[in-house]
């Protein structure tokens, strides 16, 4: 893989992959016969440098450019209410999701709303709802900013309720954008903290996938490739980031969400909680929870183990030797052991196990969960 050019490649979806590939976004668009993109973004990536560089672009190309910011780091249901009151005020005619996990996701919540205007939540997943998706949606086109969720490669968008803080999950594989713009130098400014956390996210995408219970033999070739990738990659582009290492994590994070299409497990399950209770960094709560979940998910197991621990090349071939790899990675690029370095407190721990046991992504695990196995892994990490 070269990473000082752009190439081509359809898996699900176009990609248009490498440095400079953003730059491709102004005469695609006219290409199209779109001239008013709104994008969504967050409030942070709206006042960077390289955000301001591309709606300039646009602009000099006579296109015109309506961008929303107001939404939550965690999104919430009103974050899509209001993108969609702009939609409607301004006579858009295409979605451009710029940023991480949360602006895509939000991004791809309106793609769905516009022309879909029941209460939001009626289109839950989890519920049956994608069977009510059934009208035409925007063009909609995604621009990945961080490497970690992989949502510019999705069909899901995942919008908390605003009052109970649960996740749902809006699904359609009409929500898949029609290309993707995936351009690592947008990656290289991100601090190391971002870096750090959204890496472990993609790792535990991957990891997760490879262990899901569903039969997915694609799926698992790519989640070990994505492992492999981050391996190599995840350290460097924390400390020491150059374009190959942020064009690996970049690719890896997109393998990791194809990959997890297959599911996902216990480690988000624990997750999820922080997000909704605590405001938890997504990418962070997957970091800290990855070793104690894939501990939990040893037994049993022990040849999936064996797979990823020569997959991450390591000297012991097991299932332990995956968990103190994963306890090493986490204190090279400085993410916290343990739970209560991150605002967790044991009287949060009830709490947490109700939300989890009630999350959607356990069911997917390997082995089953329940809500005492969940209490006793927040205790132990905490």
């Amino acid at each position: 893989m070269t990473f000082d050019k752009v190439y081509q490649y359809n898996f699900p979806t176009t990609i248009r992959f490498g440095a400079g590939a953003i730059k491709e976004l102004p005469a695609y668009l006219k290409s199209n016969g779109l001239s008013k993109p709104m994008i969504v973004t967050d409030p942070v990536i709206a006042g960077l440098p390289f955000f301001k560089s591309i709606i300039k672009d646009l602009e000099a190309q006579q296109l015109s450019v309506e961008v929303f910011s107001n939404i939550h780091k965690n999104p919430v249901k009103s974050d899509v209410y209001k993108g969609t009151e702009l939609w409607d005020q301004s006579s858009r005619d295409s979605v451009i999701g710029i940023g991480g996990g949360a602006a895509l996701d939000v991004a791809r919540a309106i793609v769905l709303r516009v022309n879909h205007r029941e209460d939001l939540f009626k289109y839950d997943d989890l519920i049956g709802g994608d069977i009510y998706v059934t009208n035409d949606v925007p063009h909609f086109i995604t621009v990945p900013t961080t490497a970690g969720t992989g949502s510019e490669v999705g069909r899901s968008a995942i919008i908390a309720d605003d009052e109970t803080h649960q996740k749902k999950i809006l699904f359609s594989p009409k929500l898949m954008a029609k290309i993707v713009f995936a351009d690592p130098v947008l990656t290289m400014d991100l601090p190391p903290f971002i870096t750090a956390a959204t890496g472990m996210d993609a790792l535990t995408h991957n990891m997760e996938a490879f262990l899901a219970k569903n039969p997915h033999p694609l799926c698992d070739g790519i989640a070990l490739e994505g492992i492999y990738l981050i391996k190599d990659a995840l350290e460097k582009a924390t400390n020491h980031p150059d374009l190959e290492s942020r064009s690996k994590m970049l690719m890896a994070s997109m393998m990791g969400a194809i990959a997890f299409q297959k599911g996902l497990g216990v480690v988000h399950s624990l997750a999820h909680p922080l997000s909704s209770l605590l405001d938890t960094h997504h990418g962070l709560a997957n970091a800290v929870n990855i070793p104690y979940g894939m501990e939990f998910n040893i037994a049993g197991f022990e040849d999936k183990f064996r797979r990823m621990a020569r997959t991450l090349e390591l000297k012991e071939e097991n299932g332990e030797a995956v968990v103190e790899y994963l306890f090493d990675l986490n204190a090279k690029i400085h993410i916290p052991h343990h739970l209560s370095e991150i605002g967790v407190k044991a009287e949060h721990i009830e709490t947490l196990s109700d939300l989890a046991l009630a999350d959607f992504a356990h069911p997917n695990n390997p082995k089953p969960v329940n809500r005492e196995d969940f209490k006793q892994l927040y205790l132990k990490a905490l």
